[in-house]
């Protein structure tokens, strides 16, 4: 027999957890790694969970964003409202929106006119607080015994101002070093000028006179850490007189306002504290700095190497990003959930306690007792009746049915005798047919099944051939109809596998093969459809 059921498809089944993950791997691997410009929209600070999220919007789009907490707490550029920054990451989908976000490693200032609108808002804003006022302003000791210089200890301008100080009048220095760059620059900063007012008067380490906040010129991205809001706080509450020297003259940082000195450059500041110079000493010192600076470049190589190499292995953020961010949502969601659950339980409470009221319970309870008592004096006096007019039902019925049974017994015996001998007559006539029947269709099965295995393709496939289909499932005839790269499906005699085209076109007999076929398909498809004759050998 020839199976008439439509063929099946050989498309495969996805789930929708494997589709995402599957489209996951596919954005992830197509974009590991991309530089995205745009403006930063919807951010209001860090998340409980110290997660960053906000978007990236542009004229035409937006795409949505994630600093996860231990990139956060790295990052150089903070993310602030409304400020145009270079994203670098990775994309990824979120499988909790059906949506895909970029996971940023870094940020980086648009061009020198987004950091120019940014500095200027945050200086309007601590303008605003009183912060760079006049009257705050201290003024410097004439010949300080104690100077305090916050800088590199391995730049060139450490080395310029003890070459100054050293020249014009010696004094003691205590350098408080810290990174003049980069991303932990203006934490450093402002943890140093605190630090050097937290120092007792008669401690270990002597307390200085006066501050010099140092660096070397550089461009408007490599002062960024002098403009920090933490950095300008901790330079308006030194209760020790403070001096800017970030930078040359025509370089300016938020930190220049809250000083109480700007000096235009770093040797300009020594002269400004002390009155004296030394080219020995200077020169002394600028030997021991680069001395100083030779394991730190190292071990700074060092440390670069590892981090390359470390981007290479799989980390534990990457692991949880998906489970943290879904986790972090579902929490926003709790404390809603929890607070209108409350509610509806309460309400169906004061419901039922509303119904449940001792008054209206007793008169419940009276006038069911009341309804009780009229029922059960009807019922006993309606069952004595209905007792009485079943006795006589029941007498009258034994005697009709004394005598109909007589009768019924006699006729009944008559039926089954006749009934015996069709039932008889019957099964002999039965079994009769039922055994010519199915001689006849053992005969007719014996001979479709020999058409069946004459007619099948699988006895071909037994003999070492396979049979090819299409995407779509259908039957390939011709060579002609195939194209590099296309996907099919062989079919052996024990299971199918699929493959994919290579290269190459088919001979030119084959050709014209394929041609004449085409034409062939296509005058067909002119010519009336004939009907369906069922299934052919390759269904």
């Amino acid at each position: 027999m020839v199976d008439g059921s439509e063929p099946r498809g050989n498309a495969p089944e996805w789930s929708v957890s494997e589709l995402s993950a599957a489209l996951k791997r596919t954005v992830e691997d197509a974009y590991g790694h991309v530089r995205v410009r745009g403006e930063i929209s919807g951010y209001r600070g860090p998340h409980s969970s110290g997660h960053a999220y906000f978007s990236l919007k542009d004229a035409g789009a937006r795409l949505d964003a994630v600093i996860w907490k231990g990139t956060f707490q790295r990052l150089r550029v903070r993310p602030e409202e409304g400020l145009e920054v270079v994203a670098i990451g990775r994309l990824t989908t979120y499988p909790g929106k059906s949506g895909y976000q970029i996971v940023i490693e870094a940020l980086e200032f648009a061009g020198a006119g987004a950091i120019m609108a940014m500095l200027e808002e945050r200086k309007r804003r601590l303008a605003a607080e009183g912060l760079f006022d006049p009257a705050r302003k201290q003024e410097l000791p004439y010949l300080p015994q104690v100077i305090g210089v916050v800088t590199s200890p391995t730049g060139a301008v450490i080395r310029d101002i003890l070459h100054r100080l050293s020249d014009r009048f010696p004094r003691r220095v205590v350098v408080w070093p810290v990174r003049v760059q980069g991303e932990t620059s203006g934490a450093e900063v402002a943890a140093a000028i605190r630090g050097f007012n937290a120092l007792p008067e008669s401690g270990p380490i002597p307390r200085p006179d006066v501050i010099v906040v140092a660096r070397g010129g550089g461009s408007l991205e490599d002062l960024l850490g002098f403009s920090e809001e933490a950095v300008v706080r901790a330079a308006a509450d030194s209760a020790i007189p403070l001096v800017s020297a970030v930078g040359h003259e025509t370089d300016v940082t938020l930190i220049d306002f809250a000083a109480d000195v700007r000096a235009p450059t770093p040797t300009a500041a020594a002269e400004m504290v002390v009155p004296v110079r030394s080219d020995l000493v200077a020169a002394v010192e600028g030997l021991g700095a680069r001395l100083a600076a030779a394991p730190v470049r190292l071990m700074e190589r060092r440390r670069a190497d590892l981090r390359a190499l470390s981007r290479l292995l799989p980390t534990a953020e990457d692991l949880f990003a998906i489970p943290r961010q879904r986790l972090d949502a579902v929490g926003d969601r709790l404390p809603r959930a929890l607070k209108a659950n409350a509610a509806a339980h309460r309400l169906r409470l004061m419901e039922a306690g509303a119904r449940l009221s001792p008054l209206t319970l007793r008169g419940r309870f009276e006038r069911a007792g009341e309804k009780v008592e009229g029922l059960s004096g009807r019922l006993a006096r309606a069952a004595a009746l209905n007792l009485r007019q079943a006795q006589e039902r029941l007498r009258s019925a034994g005697q009709g049915f004394a005598l109909a049974r007589g009768a019924h017994l006699r006729a009944h015996k008559e039926l089954n005798a006749r009934h015996a001998e069709w039932v008889a007559a019957f099964g002999l006539r039965a079994r009769r047919a039922v055994e010519g029947h199915l001689r006849d269709e053992r005969r007719r099965l014996d001979g479709l099944s020999q058409l069946l295995a004459a007619l099948s393709y699988h006895g071909v496939l037994e003999r070492g051939f396979a049979l090819v289909r299409d995407g779509e499932g259908q039957a390939v005839r011709r060579a002609a109809a195939l194209g590099p790269g296309m996907r099919i499906e062989l079919e052996f005699a024990d299971g199918r596998v699929a493959a994919e085209t290579l290269g190459g076109s088919p001979r030119p007999q084959e050709a014209g093969t394929a041609a004449s076929d085409t034409s062939a398909r296509r005058a067909s498809a002119r010519r009336p459809k004939k009907p369906d004759p069922g299934p052919t050998l390759f269904d």
